[in-house]
Parts: structure tokens; sequence; C-alpha cells
């Protein structure tokens, strides 16, 4: 990203993703309350991580998005209480398909082609595989501001995933190690088991040489 790009941290773009979302999704309650928004951030469902940010941590995120243009408060004659809304599309000069896919990422992380094209349905409906693909190459190759970047391929796993660099570089995270097969599990347990035998004969051992040994002081106290 050019140095003058935002970068947001995670709960800037939670707050950021989740204005996208609900002007796409839910168009009749956009702008959103500072109540609706928190509660739009701690959602259950389409987030990754799930979270529970409070009132304060949100408007700390709203400032912040809304000192770097990204975000504005709505106070029309029609509200009685303050709305907020987004500039993401605008700021960034998005076209729909890239506005929809880049929300997804900020809501729930790196995500392959497939899941992305899958979770996009209420913002945006790609037609193919290789629309959604198209959209995320493009953003991938902005100049002079790529949006997102094409991970690399972890183990075991057939699809890339792509991550949006809002927040900067994304961290790759180590590829889980493979589970263990069953015969390994089930020696690990004979060894636990074992091991746990030999300590409480151990222990046993112990109580017995200190009952001998009280029974030899005793012993001798009445020789």
């Amino acid at each position: 990203m050019a140095a003058e790009d935002p970068v947001l941290n995670p709960a800037e773009a939670r707050v950021l993703g989740s204005l996208v979302e609900k002007e796409l999704a839910t168009p009749d309650y956009y702008p959103l309350t500072l109540n609706a928004l928190t509660n739009a951030c701690n959602q259950s469902s389409n987030r990754d991580p799930v979270v529970a940010f409070d009132e304060q941590t949100v408007v700390r995120a709203l400032d912040a998005l809304r000192e770097r243009k990204l975000a504005y408060l709505f106070d029309g004659a029609q509200s009685r209480v303050p709305r907020y809304g987004h500039k993401f599309g605008e700021f960034f000069q998005l076209t729909g398909p890239e506005t929809a896919a880049l929300c997804v990422l900020l809501l729930r992380g790196p995500q392959t082609v497939g899941e992305i094209r899958g979770r996009t349905g209420r913002m945006h409906e790609f037609a193919t595989l290789a629309e959604a693909e198209e959209t995320l190459e493009a953003l991938a190759t902005r100049s002079p501001r790529p949006l997102v970047a094409k991970l690399p391929r972890q183990p075991g796993f057939k699809e890339q995933r792509y991550a949006h660099l809002l927040g900067g570089e994304p961290a790759v995270k180590a590829p889980a190690a493979a589970p263990p097969e069953a015969a390994t599990l089930a020696v690990r347990a004979e060894n636990e088991r074992l091991g746990r035998l030999e300590d409480e004969t151990a222990a046993l051992r112990r109580e017995m040489a200190e009952l001998k040994k009280e029974l030899a002081e005793f012993r001798r106290q009445f020789d």
C-alpha cells in the first residue's frame, strides 16, 4: 500500500466492514445508530473472529475512520439520534463487486475465491468463480495501491486464500500440524497410563518406607 493509505487496526476494520455490509445488505436501516453498529460488529454469524466490542471501542474506531475520511456522522432532520455511514467505495474508487469482496475480507479474514463468492450474495451476486477471481485479481494488481494480496498456499490445501491489505501486510499463520494417527494416539495413551502407574507405585513405596521408619522409631522407644 502507498504510504498515504490508511492502515486500519482490527477494531477499525470491523467497524468499517460492518458499515459497508449493512448498507448493502439492509439499506433500510442504514446509516446506523451507535447501538446498531455495535451489534453489527459483535454478530456471532458472518464474523471471524467473533468480538464483544463496547460502544466506547466503536466510537474510538469511528473517530479514527472519520478522521481518515472513511466514515461520517449523519445528523439529518429525520433522525432523532446520530447515525453513522461510510465512504469506503468513494475513498478507494471501488466498483460494487470490489466493495462486496473487500467487505467480506474485512469481516471474516483471509478466504478462498469460493468462500468469498459464497459469502457476498446479499451484497453482490458473483455469477461464477471466475468473475469473483477476476475481481480479486483486479484488487491485488491495482496501481499504485493493491488492496488485497494472494497468500501462499498452505500445505494440505488445494486453494490459495486472499487477504485485504487495509491493515498492512497480513500475517501468515503457520499451517496446523496434521492430526496424529490412531495408533500413535493409542501408544501415547498407553504411555501416559504406564507413567501414572509408575508414579503411583513410587508414591506407595515412599509411604511404605516412611511407615517402616516410623515403626522402627516407635519400637526403639519401648526397647
